[in-house]
């Protein structure tokens, strides 16, 4: 909420344009305000009010997971560490936010207590993936446990332990943290493997594991999400060795991860050679898309962590981090932009031979829009002259969102974008993927700096 202003101030001389040109006063007061106030109604009436208190399972422990359409709870309560671990970041943010509003606080103390006494194995340390609702480990389905979720428990907990001061939730992040260095992080080529057994053994590709599988391999979402949990952590607790790794990271997504042209590469062997399939025909490509694609809105959410985490190490001219942000951007706003009503894409694939990106999944999820928001008013203020309209763009995905995105009738957002996908206003609006994270931060963070600027 703080960051855009920082980065403002701290790289602008930096910067690719004249300061001059930079500093020059481009979006108006009035409007940016107007914005914030209708946003900060939406986050609080339409997101905030929704889910909180309702959602805090009083019998079982955490949240409820799974809502219908119009808010009744669905009959699928499995509860997985990611989402209850982003139930109880909201729900201390929130705190800091409004502390008025008590149920926050509560909110927060409930969710770090399930996450203490049932998402956390007592006998090999680390958080379970994914629990029934009355607690039960399941372990069918999913890897016992998960880099990707134990980055969200000690995001979560580093979160509550700030606004809470409980020296509990501080303790068991650094566990967590401990946990993924003994088990998860590769001493030679760096990073983090993303699936282990219960007991912390990674899960290694074998010959009865297809080569499409991501088992075994490293990933850029754990990644970046390890990024974003190491930045959070570091903030209330600046360990020498966490800062070693938050910098790795931060090294690894922006100098290996992400692609010359602005793109993250999506799964990588140990060794970081990246998984592709782009000399495969496109019949083969497509089967294996989840595997090997452009995800415009991981790119658009991954410039902004970086900057987030460039700031929170220190770095003071870190200009190659901000221009590779800024390249990220570009590329997304370039190659998987709807320019006619707003939106990013899918996913994308630069098929061989071909002398441009080709669209092949034009759905627009409602998380990438979220980071989008968010990193575009981002990228507004820091560069308020650049050829590519960041602030219009803005505005543009903002007008998307209320138009085809928030349910202004039951609350939250729907999964996708209605404009490509209508059947989508019947779907879940709760369940183990989907939680109050991705809007909540970027609403919050666009409240803010709509308003400093």
């Amino acid at each position: 909420m703080k960051y855009a202003f920082f980065f403002l101030s701290l790289f602008l001389q930096h910067a690719a344009y004249p300061q001059q040109q930079i500093l020059s006063e481009k979006n108006n007061k009035a409007e940016r305000i107007q914005i914030a106030m209708a946003m900060e109604n939406s986050l609080q009436k339409e997101l905030l009010n929704i889910w909180y208190p309702q959602s805090l399972d009083t019998v079982y422990g955490g949240f409820i997971s799974a809502y219908t359409y119009d808010f009744k709870p669905a009959p699928n309560q499995d509860k997985m560490i990611v989402t209850q671990a982003r139930h109880t970041w909201v729900n201390a943010k929130a705190a800091e936010l409004y502390p008025s509003v008590t149920y926050y606080t509560t909110g927060a103390k409930h969710g770090f207590l399930f996450l203490k006494d049932v998402m956390w194995d007592k006998i090999y340390g680390g958080f379970y993936t994914l629990v029934d609702q009355k607690g039960k480990v399941k372990n069918y389905g999913v890897a016992a446990k998960e880099a990707y979720g134990n980055a969200f428990g000690i995001y979560a907990l580093a979160a509550y332990y700030k606004t809470s001061g409980d020296t509990a939730a501080l303790s068991l992040a650094k566990q967590a943290f401990a946990w993924l260095e003994k088990h998860s992080h590769d001493p030679v080529y760096k990073g983090y493997y993303q699936h282990m057994q219960r007991d912390g053994t990674p899960v290694k590709r074998t010959a009865d594991i297809p080569s499409t599988s991501d088992r075994g391999y490293k990933d850029q979402n754990s990644s970046i999400h390890l990024l974003e949990a190491f930045t959070e952590l570091y903030q209330v607790w600046p360990d020498p060795l966490l800062r070693e790794r938050l910098n790795e990271m931060l090294l690894i997504i922006r100098d290996t991860i992400t692609s010359p042209k602005g793109n993250l590469i999506l799964f990588f062997q140990p060794n970081w050679t990246p998984v592709s399939f782009s000399d495969s025909a496109k019949a083969s490509i497509l089967k294996h898309r989840y595997l090997d694609h452009v995800s415009f809105g991981h790119d658009v959410e991954t410039a902004w962590l970086m900057l987030e985490a460039s700031h929170t190490l220190g770095f003071k001219n870190d200009s190659i981090t901000l221009q590779k942000a800024k390249l990220m951007v570009d590329h997304a706003l370039r190659n998987g932009w709807d320019s006619a009503v707003g939106g990013f894409y899918d996913e994308g694939y630069y098929f061989k031979g071909d002398d441009k990106i080709t669209i092949i999944k034009d759905t627009k999820n409602w998380w990438a829009q979220a980071e989008g928001m968010n990193t575009l008013l981002f990228m507004a203020d820091l560069f308020p002259n650049d050829p590519l309209h960041y602030f219009e763009k803005f505005k543009q995905l903002w007008s998307y969102t209320q138009t085809y995105l928030i349910d202004h009738e039951y609350g939250d957002w729907y999964e996708g974008g209605l404009d490509k996908q209508p059947e989508l206003k019947k779907s879940l609006k709760g369940h183990i993927w989907k939680a109050t994270y991705h809007h909540f931060r970027s609403l919050s963070n666009c409240i803010s700096a709509l308003r400093k600027k």
